[in-house]
């Protein structure tokens, strides 16, 4: 009897079951927390109904792996009895029922500031946690058969509002805390933008705040050690190219204004005469407690690689698409992009065991940046601007997909020599808007970084400008841009099937679409505005992104630890703007049929009013939609020198035509699918300009 007791004993099942797991498992469990119907077990055909699966995966890291090696300060983390360093993640996977009618892809997304967008990106409409038939928008990746998944990366994501956070351990030195000066810009407009977007653009008004949070973007600060302001120095300019004037510690305290009242809190800042909307104010104070950031990149790299090839957990629970996933996709978009192109730099596409997670990436609207995802003190929600956030090393050499030198700092790089030298280079979009030229450096992914030539891209990359588009559909005050990420659904659609045929069938997709040099669609600032039409209506920007040559000290490439705290500012890198044609209209790029038959003038910029910033001073991610007038009465009448509607297309016919003309252009070039077309074609019908 006793030794039937031993026989089954709890501890021996799990002996057993880590005895049978695969030894390739990295994730150490499975906690599957909600299993039920996606939109009410509707049926998308012809795969079927589909699934939420949701709960949490705990996963281990190796410091003494190679493989994990590059995670900073992952040999300062706690380890466990076997020497490994304990974490884990929220997970959410929308799969098929059957997974045998599914198409055997994985796409994966990494999550924007614990925010899910891809069944906004690909099916034009989602939620933060999608569940209805409304979520699943026209339902493209469920036709297709896709396994969706998500995953917490970062561990400094606020909990709440269906965002995915991932916990992960703090770093320590010889068993005792890490403090260090850190710095934290605070622009209230920036976060008024901000929240005003995450609530549906609730009006433009700028307001004068008695207090900010030491970050934004539903992300967490690192707190202050000491309530005691006399140890930090807060500051405030105009712009980063005034001195900086310091603000007198009577003046302000580590406290949040609230209902009327002054409330301690080593995360904000509140100041008295209240922070101006456009001005840089700028803290140093004392941290402490630094999380092991660079495993949000590890766990991405483990949790796809889990799905994609493992049957089970290291405990033997099952793998929900074991067996079912043949290729497996990324897909970033704007920070979740910076993620992904950090995420091949560092060289982090194969596991410890050599298994490739992803063959192919979708990197959208991220310009030329990676990010503070692995470094020390890391916050991930950072990113340089034309005006903000500047002295943040998230824009940092070298940018280029092919070998590049600096001449300023004699640095030589290449951006994929690590994923080259491991083997795991991933097939590449690189798909900008308009907006990523004027605001996050994208000429740098395609010039030498003092603007002079065109680079070679390499033969795994496509580059593609979607012409007019805005990063951001909000606009500081004009009607919804038109070309917003509604608009560019159907050519990410396409793309995601063009990236799956080169990868699984080898059909090389459409060749990269992006301004050059060499052709003239790609010039200086200047140029740009002696070509722009002049009227009334419209200023033009003085002013554009340039990220600068920032130093943070000795220790940061090697460590990620920063000696210069905020860094040491150098000359700025030369970027490039997309040259127009008379309408104002970019000349490169994969041109949608707003812009090959436009009914007006979409830019990736938007300029401030002044309640917001200097005059000439860019907002962060938006464009600006500038309509044509309709008759030419009304053009005179405006002084408007681009020609009226009616000049254009005289007849609802004409211009349908010119339309259709466009769109079969898209579709013969692999930019549109068939179902898109129609869509398109409904669309400009329904305008009433010739009634």
């Amino acid at each position: 009897m006793r030794l039937l007791k031993i026989l089954f004993s709890p501890w021996l099942v799990v002996l057993a079951a880590l005895i049978a797991a695969p030894a390739h498992a990295q994730v150490m469990g499975i906690e599957i927390l909600r299993r039920e119907p996606f939109a009410g077990g509707a049926s998308f055909a012809p795969v079927g109904p589909y699934e939420i699966i949701a709960g949490r995966l705990h996963l281990e890291a190796d410091p003494d792996d190679s493989a994990d090696q590059r995670v900073h300060d992952l040999a300062l983390a706690p380890r466990n009895a076997r020497g490994k360093v304990e974490y884990s993640t929220e997970f959410f996977l929308l799969k098929p029922v059957d997974l045998a009618r599914g198409n055997g892809r994985l796409l994966y997304e990494v999550v924007n500031r614990g925010h899910k967008l891809a069944l906004g990106l690909f099916n034009g409409a989602g939620s933060a946690e999608p569940k209805t038939l409304r979520d699943a928008g026209n339902g493209f990746l469920m036709r297709q058969g896709y396994s969706v998944l998500w995953s917490g990366w970062s561990g400094d994501v606020m909990e709440g509002g269906g965002r995915m956070s991932a916990r992960l351990p703090v770093a320590r030195e010889h068993g005792r805390e890490i403090t260090s000066t850190v710095y934290a810009e605070m622009e209230s407009s920036v976060t008024q933008m901000y929240e005003k977007r995450q609530s549906a653009g609730a009006g433009n008004a700028a307001k004068m705040r008695k207090s900010l949070p030491l970050a934004w973007g539903d992300t967490l600060a690192y707190p202050a050690v000491s309530l005691d302001n006399r140890h930090a120095r807060l500051t405030v300019r105009a712009a980063r190219s005034e001195p900086a004037i310091e603000i007198s510690h009577t003046q302000w305290q580590f406290a949040r204004w609230e209902d009327g009242k002054v409330l301690p809190d080593p995360t904000s800042v509140y100041l008295e005469e209240g922070f101006a909307p456009g001005l840089l104010y700028e803290l140093t104070y004392i941290a402490s407690n630094p999380r092991v950031a660079g495993l949000g990149l590890a766990s991405v790299r483990d949790v796809v690689a889990f799905f994609r090839y493992d049957r089970m957990d290291a405990a033997g629970a099952p793998n929900p698409l074991a067996g079912a996933i043949e290729h497996a996709y990324g897909v970033g978009v704007s920070q979740s992009s910076r993620f992904l192109n950090h995420f091949v730099y560092e060289g982090f596409n194969s596991d410890r065991h050599g298994r490739i997670a992803f063959d192919g990436l979708i990197m959208y609207v991220g310009g030329a940046g990676k990010g503070l995802f692995n470094h020390r003190f890391a916050q991930t929600t950072r990113h340089g601007s034309q005006h903000e956030e500047t002295l943040y090393p998230t824009d940092f050499f070298p940018f280029a997909t092919v070998p590049q030198e600096d001449p300023v700092t004699g640095q030589r790089g290449d951006a994929f020599a690590r994923a080259r030298a491991l083997g795991n280079l991933p097939k590449i979009y690189y798909i900008q808007t308009s907006t990523e030229y004027w605001a996050r450096a994208a000429s740098l992914l395609h010039t030498d970084v003092q603007g002079k030539k065109d680079l070679p891209v390499d033969p795994n990359v496509r580059i593609y400008l979607f012409t007019g588009a805005a990063h951001n559909a909000v606009t500081g005050g004009l009607a919804e841009h038109p070309l917003n990420r509604r608009k560019a659904a159907p050519m990410v659609r396409a793309s995601l099937v063009t990236l799956d045929d080169w990868v699984s069938r080898e059909i090389e997709p459409p060749p990269s679409r992006y301004p050059r040099l060499d052709d003239g669609t790609l010039v200086e600032l200047p140029q740009l505005v002696s070509a722009f039409p002049k009227f009334p209506a419209v200023r033009l920007p003085t002013r554009y992104y340039q990220p600068l040559r920032l130093d943070p000290g000795p220790c940061w490439q090697p460590e990620g630890v920063a000696d210069h705290v905020p860094p040491l500012a150098g000359p700025a890198y030369h970027t490039l703007l997309p040259m127009v044609d008379s309408d104002g209209n970019e000349l490169a790029g994969v041109r949608y049929p707003d812009i090959a038959v436009p009914l007006g003038t979409f830019t990736g910029w938007n300029i401030r009013t002044k309640e917001y910033g200097a005059p000439g001073m860019l907002l962060r991610w938006q464009g600006s939609h500038l309509p044509f007038a309709r008759t030419e009465q009304e053009r005179k009448k405006n002084r408007d020198p681009r020609p009226s509607i009616v000049e254009r297309y005289p007849t609802r016919d004409i211009y349908l035509g010119k339309v259709a003309e466009a769109a079969l252009r898209l579709r013969a070039e692999r930019f549109l699918l068939d179902e898109d077309m129609i869509e398109i074609l409904e669309s400009a019908a329904e305008q009433a300009l010739w009634d």
